[in-house]
């Protein structure tokens, strides 16, 4: 994977480029390269890769190259890049496949061919001529077939892997200074295409707020987790960031209990259709989220370990990475069957109409959506009041999971109710992760006693010590949460009574 850092200026056909050798005493130019080389786009007929800000691209020189959206703040661009080998025609798998979330059942063909005539010049340090940024100056040509049907010219400033941000701006000024402007971060496939790539991706999360209708809440707290899911579907497959798992299955938990909060709203068969097949990959995701929660657990009690016990760290490590490596196989897998993009599809769908009740989905959601807090608190506060000192794990495991469900509910309303459901979500979360942490504990000694059985004596020593760490952890959640209840319990914040 390359992080491409890009600056997108434009310019004037005429536009004459300003001696670059001038910038400061820091950095100079030299001339480098021109080149010249078609590249073909791939996208769904209704672009549905450049709608969410990637695209699919074939070049002669370089073969195939899948983009990512990462970050764009005027005038720079960072985004994912991804190689891959092969000849012009069909997309390789594993291309495909990196976009798949995107695109869903969609077929991908040519929607675009430029020709672009490039122009390098590299921008060094003097003092040991290293490069800090290619300044590339693209006379750009839009062909159908053999023939050119427009023109642009673009300049951009690619900043080196290893420079720093700030080296971006005396060429930008430089440029500046020369005429050319700062204007969208364009990529090139939109630009040429026009009006068509400027098209919303086809999940939008509207605004909501105070004088919103319920439907509109709905629709917007769907769509607002369903892009959450998608935009991480790519950075779930590639395995290099154990964020992309985490988030989408954030997503998929939030879609699943907002169905909950929402369940008197929607009609019953559609809801709890969907729901049972969030819960599925659900599961998926949850198989790999789980190891990398205890690796990161199980890393931060070693430190507290003698040097001694690294060797046998490493080896209760190493079977906790072949259960996650096995988990992960069977979740993409799942990712890679129809079912999963019927899912997709159905929280695309779901985004937009979502099957409503219609004698409440025009009522105003402040007048009509507070009610919904009532189930989830009236559980959490049922349980919570029950539980004493020696309540079984399995009970504050099910505390857990009710205030997870009380904050997320919170958090849908906020943008209706303010402040107060802020604050009240807040108090939630909290809450949850106090009970989340000692199901952690839990969990992790519960997998140390395993592999234990199973182990050398020095590996099951180390494996004890590892857990009576986490046995302690656990003891003090324990004794914290009754106070982080305390702290939600309050009369006052109930913001919806």
């Amino acid at each position: 994977m390359k992080l491409e850092r890009e600056a997108k200026l434009e310019v004037e056909p005429g536009f004459r480029m300003p001696d670059l050798s001038s910038l400061d005493g820091s950095f100079c130019g030299r001339s480098g390269t021109t080149e010249r080389f078609v590249s073909t786009y791939h996208d769904t007929d209704d672009l549905r890769l450049v709608r969410w800000g990637a695209s699919l691209r074939y070049r002669n020189t370089e073969g195939w190259v899948v983009k990512l959206p990462r970050s764009v703040a005027a005038p720079t661009v960072v985004r994912q890049e991804h190689s891959f080998d092969g000849g012009a025609g069909k997309a390789p798998a594993e291309a495909a496949d990196l976009v798949r979330g995107l695109v869903r059942g969609g077929s991908i063909g040519p929607v675009l061919r430029l020709q672009t005539v490039r122009h390098r010049t590299r921008i060094v340090r003097p003092a040991d001529d290293r490069m800090v940024a290619e300044v590339v100056d693209d006379e750009v040509s839009v062909l159908e077939g053999r023939r050119i049907v427009d023109r642009f010219r673009e300049i951009e400033v690619e900043l080196a892997h290893d420079a720093a941000d700030p080296a971006m701006a005396p060429i930008v000024d430089l440029l500046i200074d020369a005429g050319a402007r700062i204007g969208e971060p364009l990529p090139k496939i939109v630009r040429a295409l026009g009006e068509r790539a400027h098209a919303p991706p086809d999940v939008v999360a509207a605004e909501v707020g105070p004088s919103s209708t319920v439907e509109e809440v709905v629709r917007s707290t769907i769509a607002t987790s369903t892009r959450r899911l998608m935009q991480h579907d790519a950075v779930v497959r590639l395995g290099v960031d154990p964020e992309g798992v985490h988030q989408a299955r954030v997503a998929t938990r939030r879609i699943r209990s907002d169905l909950r909060t929402f369940r008197s709203l929607l009609e019953p068969r559609w809801r709890d259709e969907l729901r049972g097949e969030l819960g599925w990959l659900g599961r998926e995701l949850g198989g790999v989220r789980d190891c990398d929660v205890l690796g990161e657990r199980l890393r931060e009690d070693a430190l507290l370990l003698p040097d001694d016990d690294a060797t046998n760290v490493a080896k209760v490590l190493d079977r906790l990475r072949a259960r996650r490596d096995a988990a992960r196989a069977e979740m993409l897998s799942a990712m890679r069957e129809p079912r999963y993009l019927r899912l997709l599809d159905a929280l695309v769908a779901a985004s937009a109409e979502p099957c409503m009740l219609r004698d409440v989905a025009g009522a105003p959601a402040a007048e009509v959506m507070g009610v919904l807090m009532d189930s989830p608190w009236g559980h959490l506060k049922k349980l919570c009041d029950g539980l004493g000192p020696d309540s079984a794990d399995a009970e504050l495991h099910e505390a857990r999971i009710r205030a997870k469900r009380v904050r997320y509910a919170a958090e849908v309303l906020t943008p209706v109710f303010g402040k107060p459901a802020r604050t009240f979500a807040r108090r939630a979360e909290t809450l949850q992760e106090v009970l989340g942490s000692h199901q952690d504990a839990v969990m992790a000694i519960a997998w140390l006693r395993e592999q234990a059985g199973g182990a050398t004596p020095r590996v099951a020593f180390t494996a004890g010590r590892l857990a009576g760490i986490e046995a302690t952890g656990r003891d003090e959640a324990r004794r914290a949460w009754p106070d982080a209840w305390a702290g939600l319990r309050r009369k006052r914040l109930r913001f919806w009574e």
